[in-house]
């Protein structure tokens, strides 16, 4: 479903003609908006299936340090980062130790609940150098909110829930300096598509376990998804913050 880079993340889709190649576009993004250098030291804060440390390593040669709770994506990623700088460490987030150029946090903060927004930002901002960038890619909402959808809830995401502008700028307040906040959640709605057509076209393949009930439940969980995005309700938020700001600010990446 996830396409060969196994990003379970928005996709950006500005100059991309497939699932793939905007998947691509958006490890890359991330990299220039980190303004990744040969040698830097990153951190991941949550590395699903560890695509992001994969492409750091190897397309900018950094050395890269992610930390994950599951030991199936833990599993995969180290076969995965198999001869590359990187580490994964089977561990919670807020376990992290060391310093770094550069902090990277994609797709956790919707996982990590209201009452540790506040402890994701502390991590990054300890585990940062002075003059480093954090990156905070997640799914935002239009109104603060201490719980998840009840569907989603009990059905997908266990915990999950989506955080505002005001709860994120709350959480970073005297920690960071805001310096670039992007919103392309209208290409959420077309990553989610993409998904549902890769499962549509492998559903004569999936094992018995996938029967018709989880088949319908998968895709009204994308599909209404991706109708939230396009209904602006929801959003696709890249945040970019320093701890004392650029010399001479920051130039926006897109």
């Amino acid at each position: 479903m996830l396409g060969p880079r196994m990003q379970y993340t928005c996709a950006y889709w500005k100059w991309a003609q497939s699932l793939a190649e905007a998947q691509e576009h958006k490890l890359d993004l991330i990299c220039r908006k980190l303004q990744l250098k040969s040698g830097e030291r990153v951190l991941e804060l949550g590395c699903g299936w560890g695509g992001f440390a994969q492409y750091a390593a190897s397309k900018y040669g950094c050395s890269v340090v992610a930390y994950n709770i599951s030991e199936q994506q833990v599993a995969y990623a180290r076969r995965w980062c198999a001869g590359l700088p990187v580490e994964i460490r089977l561990s919670d987030y807020r376990h992290a130790t060391g310093e770094f150029d550069k902090v990277a946090a994609i797709g956790i903060c919707e996982h990590v609940g209201f009452k540790n927004y506040r402890t994701l930002m502390e991590v990054a901002h300890e585990r940062l150098k002075p003059h480093g960038l954090f990156l905070l890619h997640s799914i935002g909402n239009n109104i603060s909110a201490t719980t998840g959808d009840p569907w989603f809830d009990k059905y997908i995401f266990p915990g999950g829930m989506l955080p505002s502008v005001a709860q994120l700028s709350a959480a970073m307040e005297g920690l960071f300096v805001l310096e670039d906040w992007h919103n392309f959640g209208t290409d959420y709605d077309r990553t989610l598509l993409a998904w549902q057509e890769n499962v549509d076209q492998q559903r004569e393949q999936l094992p018995p376990a996938f029967d018709e009930r989880f088949t319908r439940m998968w895709r009204y969980y994308l599909l209404s998804l991706a109708g939230a995005f396009r209904a602006r309700t929801i959003h696709l938020w890249q945040i970019v913050m320093s701890k004392r700001g650029l010399l001479g600010g920051y130039e926006s990446v897109r």
